[in-house]
């Protein structure tokens, strides 16, 4: 059983219809149920086709932060391999919202660097749900400046609501940290991909986001703010966040109409939290097809690309 969202409540009943008969097939009683259930997934596939073919900038926001979506550390033990998480900014503290370290990818030394929600309670509380304080931040800089040290490039995962408003991260310069880093992306002579793989939220991920190559999965979100904080600053009410969404142009098909990222990245029906391991393999492709195109490049040109990418962005419309 899925954990449905509310506009895939005509998928639940079915599912729910296929599930009691495979429950009835398994008893002895001699029922042959088999051509019903074909006809039940026939129909569920394709409504879930159907569902998935029109969503919403609304309904794609609830897809982007469905919990059983693949996070930053599900990319990170699938892909990379040897991995080794590096802690601290040398300046105040460990922030667990941010995961960073180097491992290797398809046997290439990379720098992984992603923002991590959590999957239960106890880990969302861990993570702070992926919103990361200036000390993240600033461990993100300092992984970035190594590998560029070193000649490795850099892998980004970006999941968040957006940096941690609080009043501690404020008083730690979190404007500061989060530009310190988003200039730090941009500085990179090495090869430098992002992959938007669940919500992309305001400065907290343009952070490590300044990519050369910007992908994002196909129901994953990115926006200047949340809908819902939108709403309520624009509209003085938060339960209008379904019409700001629609207004705010935050999909992953609006993006890439503007020039905002660079590729869209297939998921797999139903949306990545249906087939987790799937929908990060697809990414890898992406990934990979990234870092060998731009690994031919020299460091001035990756920097220049870089920059000239981020400045015409908006140019032309």
């Amino acid at each position: 059983m899925h954990n449905y969202l509310d506009f895939e409540k005509p998928v639940a009943d079915l599912e729910t219809q296929i599930i009691s008969l495979k429950g009835i097939a398994d008893t002895k009683d001699g029922v042959d149920v088999s051509e019903e259930i074909q006809r039940l997934e026939k129909r569920s596939r394709d409504a879930l086709v159907e569902l998935y073919k029109k969503l919403t900038p609304w309904q794609k926001t609830q897809v982007a932060r469905h919990p059983d979506r693949p996070h930053c550390l599900d990319y990170i033990q699938r892909l990379i391999t040897d991995f080794t998480p590096l802690a601290g900014d040398r300046f105040f503290a460990e922030d667990y919202a941010v995961i960073a370290g180097f491992g290797r990818f398809d046997g290439q030394s990379v720098a992984v660097i992603g923002q991590e929600k959590g999957s239960d309670t106890q880990t969302r509380l861990k993570h702070n749900f992926g919103m990361a304080r200036p000390e993240g931040y600033r461990k993100a800089v300092r992984i970035m400046e190594m590998a560029d040290r070193f000649g490795i490039p850099v892998l980004t995962l970006v999941d968040t609501a957006g940096a941690y408003p609080g009043i501690g991260a404020e008083e730690r310069g979190q404007a500061e940290a989060i530009a310190r880093s988003t200039q730090t992306c941009l500085g990179l002579g090495v090869p430098l991909v992002s992959v938007v793989i669940g919500e992309g939220g305001s400065g907290g991920a343009i952070a490590i986001a300044a990519a050369n190559r910007v992908l994002m999965l196909e129901h994953a979100i990115y926006s200047v703010i949340s809908p819902e904080a939108g709403a309520s600053i624009l509209g003085r009410d938060a339960t209008r966040a379904r019409d700001v969404a629609q207004a705010m142009k935050i999909t992953a098909q609006d993006l890439k109409s503007f020039g905002v990222i660079d590729e869209i990245v297939a998921e797999p029906l139903g949306g990545a939290h249906r087939q987790p391991d799937d929908a990060i393999d697809i990414a890898a492709e992406r990934v990979r097809a990234g870092f060998a195109e731009l690994g031919r490049l020299d460091a001035e040109t990756l920097r220049r690309e870089r920059r000239e990418k981020f400045l015409s962005i908006g140019r032309d419309l």
